[in-house]
């Protein structure tokens, strides 16, 4: 018997029944309230993509979460705990005055000194107006080659840090970039032109402290080593051709010469997608 129904008579057990129905209703609905600002609130304040990347890097194995300064040999093995954004590591300048290898090789790819290097292979070149032109680098082109298609934002957006920069579509795959900096696109490029955006900043591009959480000199090298070593062993297959030329150099558009290898998990790593 319910309340708007005739004969209904109410007693105790009603009134405690529908006390506790309601404050049940009333909770789910606080909760859902309270989740939907807080979303709203994560993306005015450009948390959601630092969110998705945090939970990303967890998943990573140690081996991807090595120490910039583990990879320049400033320290013998460290494994970063700042989603590798230097910028808030308490330790950075101290280990940053050491002294890093001495020992340089030639790895067959051309990384420009003047560039920066996230670890999801895209290069940041900061240039004279106060923006920044970003890239694929030399290891990213050699996998992929020539991509069938190129998705971008459009001008005028926001990117974050970490979050989806551009897509590739190559071989029926879609590749999402992971952004180097965050700011506002200010240009859009192509592979044909070697570069793929151009952003401005929130930050001076050229205080150190901006682009602090990317790799330069012998970082680059160490991590590379790593990276090429990874490459090696992922696509290492008796059956197939090799992947590095005599000399341990490189080959060109590795997805079009060994196309019957894993490139699901060899671009979930170079991409770093969780």
């Amino acid at each position: 018997m319910f309340p708007w129904t005739d004969g209904f008579r109410w007693t105790v057990g009603h009134g405690v029944f529908l006390s506790l129905f309601f404050a049940v209703v009333l909770t789910i609905l606080t909760t859902f309230v309270s989740a939907v600002r807080r979303a709203a609130h994560d993306l005015r304040t450009h948390s959601a993509a630092e969110l998705c990347w945090q939970s990303d890097f967890a998943s990573f194995p140690e081996s991807e979460r090595r120490c910039r300064h583990e990879l320049a040999s400033r320290v013998a093995s460290r494994i970063c705990d700042n989603a590798f954004d230097c910028r808030r590591c308490a330790v950075y300048p101290q280990l940053a005055a050491l002294p890093p290898s001495e020992t340089e090789c030639d790895l067959g790819l051309h990384y420009c000194k003047d560039r920066f290097y996230h670890r999801g292979h895209t290069w940041v070149e900061p240039q004279e107006d106060g923006t920044v032109a970003l890239g694929l680098d030399e290891f990213a082109e050699h996998l992929i080659g020539r991509p069938d298609s190129v998705a971008m934002p459009e001008a005028g957006c926001e990117i974050e840090l970490n979050a989806t920069a551009w897509h590739l579509k190559k071989d029926g795959k879609d590749i999402q970039v992971r952004a180097p900096v965050e700011g506002k696109v200010i240009a859009i490029g192509s592979p044909q032109e070697g570069w793929y955006l151009k952003i401005r900043p929130r930050s001076d591009p050229h205080d150190p402290a901006t682009l602090r959480h990317l790799l330069r000199g012998r970082e680059v090298q160490g991590w590379l080593i790593r990276e090429l070593e990874r490459l090696q062993l992922q696509l290492r297959n008796l059956n197939t051709a090799p992947t590095l030329a005599d000399g341990g150099v490189l080959i060109p558009d590795l997805m079009d010469v060994i196309p019957d290898a894993d490139w699901d998990t060899v671009l979930a790593d170079t991409f770093l997608e969780g």
